[in-house]
C-alpha cells in the first residue's frame, strides 16, 4: 500500500471528502480550507478534521479559541485511536509554538507510525527550534521517513527536496522536486523546493515563468505571496528589476514586511529603484508590540525594513536594544548585523564590512534558510565594494558568479559606482 493510501486509512475511513481535504492540505492548496471546513461541518466529532482545520487557520485565532478547538479535537481524536490522538497533540504543540516539544513528539510519533504524511505538516518545528542539533535531527528524520515512504510518496519526496536544497545539495533538490511534481503537479512543497534550487542555479526568467504557470492554476495557494517573492528574486537575478518591483507592489500585502524589505534591500544594493517602501511607523509599532522581538529572524527582517528607509537612528536604537538582550543570538549575531545596516545607511561601508566580515559562521544563527540569509552576504559584498575592496568582494561571490546561469544582480553588487536613489545605503 502506498504511503498516501496509508495516510488516508489512518485519517479517515477513506471517504472522498476526507481524502481530498488531506491531499489539498498536503499540497498547500488554496482549495484545502473550504474542504476542511466542509469536512468538519459534516463530521463535527472527527478530532483530526477539527485539528487540521485549526492548524490551517491558527494565525487568525485568538489563544483562547485555539486552545478550545484543540482540546475538543484531542478529546474526539482519542476515540478514533492512538495515532489520531498523537497527531492532534502534535498540532496542539506546534500551533502553540512549542517547537522543541513538537519536534520531540514527532520523533516518537514517527517511531510508531512511520511515514505518516499528515504528521509531516509539522516538520517545520525542527528548524523553528533555532538549534543546529534539532535542525540536523529533523534532516535525518526526513531522510529516514522519505526512504520508508518510498519514491511514490510525492509529499515525502517534496520534503526531502526542501531538505536537500537547504543542505546545499542543489541539483539533487532540483531532481527530487521535479520527481514530486511529476507525481502530483500541484505540490506546493515541491514547487517551493524547486524555487529554492533554481535560485541557487540562477534560473532567472525560466524560474519566473514556471512559478507564474504554477500559480495561475491556483492563485489562492497557501504560498502564493511567498512564491511571488521567489519570482521577484529570480527577476532580480536576471536584471528584470521592473518585474521585481511590480511583484513587491502587487503580490505582497502591507503585512508582508519581511518579504517586501528583502526585495527592496536587494534592489537598493544593486543600485536600483525600490518598490513601494514600508511604513516606518508600522515597523516601529511591530518592534514595540508584545513579541515584536520574540524571534531573531523576524526581527532581522524588521531591521532590513528600517535600512530600506535609511532609518539610521532607529537602527542604532534597535542595535542598542539587542546588545542588551540576554539571548546570545540576539546579542552576538543580530546586533552586529543591525549595526552594520546602520553604518551603511550612514554612508560608512568600511565599518559595515568590518562588522559583517567578523561574523563568519555565526551568520547561520540569524535563522531562516540559505537563500534568505544570503542577503547578509550580499550586504557584505556591497559594503566591501563601497569601501574599495573589490577583489575581496569578488572572491566572496565567486561561487555564485561562476555557478549561476544568471547573475546580473551579483555583477551589480560588485560594481565600483552603483547609483542608489535616496534614501539609500551609500
Amino acid at each position: 500500500m502506498a504511503a498516501a493510501e496509508v495516510t488516508a486509512v489512518k485519517v479517515a475511513a477513506g471517504t472522498w471528502l476526507q481524502d481530498q481535504a488531506v491531499t489539498e492540505l498536503l499540497a498547500l492548496s488554496g482549495r484545502a480550507l473550504p474542504l476542511l471546513r466542509r469536512w468538519t461541518a459534516e463530521d463535527p466529532g472527527n478530532g483530526v478534521a477539527r485539528a487540521l482545520l485549526t492548524l490551517a487557520t491558527s494565525d487568525s485565532l485568538t489563544d483562547v479559541a485555539l486552545k478550545d478547538q484543540l482540546v475538543v479535537a484531542h478529546r474526539d481524536a482519542q476515540a478514533a485511536g492512538e495515532c489520531a490522538a498523537s497527531l492532534v497533540y502534535g498540532v496542539y504543540l506546534h500551533t502553540h509554538r512549542q517547537f522543541r516539544l513538537t519536534a520531540d513528539h514527532l520523533i516518537a510519533h514517527f517511531a510508531r507510525w512511520p511515514a505518516d504524511e499528515v504528521a509531516g505538516l509539522l516538520l517545520g518545528a525542527f528548524p523553528a527550534c533555532g538549534e543546529a542539533a534539532y535542525r540536523a535531527h529533523g534532516d535525518a528524520l526526513v531522510e529516514e521517513q522519505s526512504a520508508l515512504a518510498g519514491p511514490d510518496s510525492w509529499a515525502w519526496t517534496g520534503w526531502l527536496a526542501m531538505t536537500r536544497a537547504e543542505q546545499g545539495r542543489v541539483r539533487e533538490a532540483h531532481r527530487l522536486a521535479r520527481q514530486a511534481l511529476e507525481i502530483h503537479p500541484r505540490s506546493g512543497v515541491a514547487v517551493h523546493a524547486l524555487a529554492h534550487a533554481e535560485h541557487e542555479l540562477g534560473a532567472g526568467r525560466a524560474g519566473v515563468e514556471h512559478l507564474d504557470e504554477w500559480l495561475a492554476a491556483d492563485p489562492h495557494a497557501v504560498q502564493a505571496r511567498h512564491l511571488n517573492w521567489h519570482a521577484a528574486l529570480h527577476s532580480i537575478a536576471c536584471g528584470d528589476f521592473p518585474d521585481a518591483r511590480r511583484r513587491a507592489d502587487t503580490a505582497l500585502e502591507r503585512g508582508d514586511v519581511g518579504m517586501r524589505a528583502g526585495v527592496n534591500w536587494r534592489l537598493l544594493l544593486a543600485g536600483q529603484t525600490p518598490a513601494g517602501r514600508s511604513d516606518v511607523e508600522q515597523v516601529r509599532a511591530l518592534l514595540a508590540a508584545p513579541g515584536g522581538t520574540a524571534e531573531v529572524f523576524p526581527t532581522f527582517h524588521l531591521a532590513l525594513a528600517l535600512a530600506v528607509e535609511a532609518a539610521t537612528d532607529d537602527l542604532h536604537a534597535l542595535a542598542y536594544r539587542t546588545a542588551a538582550d540576554h539571548r546570545p543570538d540576539f546579542r552576538d549575531v543580530l546586533t552586529p548585523v543591525v549595526q552594520a545596516l546602520a553604518q551603511l545607511t550612514a554612508g560608512r561601508p568600511a565599518a559595515a564590512a568590518g562588522l559583517l566580515g567578523a561574523l563568519g559562521e555565526r551568520m547561520r544563527r540569524i535563522g531562516g534558510v540559505r537563500m534568505e540569509r544570503e542577503i547578509i552576504q550580499d550586504t557584505l559584498a556591497r559594503a566591501l565594494a563601497g569601501a574599495g575592496a573589490y577583489e575581496h568582494a569578488a572572491r566572496l561571490l565567486r561561487h555564485r558568479t561562476a555557478g549561476r546561469r544568471h547573475h546580473v544582480y551579483e555583477d551589480l553588487l560588485l560594481t565600483t559606482c552603483a547609483s542608489v536613489p535616496a534614501p539609500g545605503p551609500f
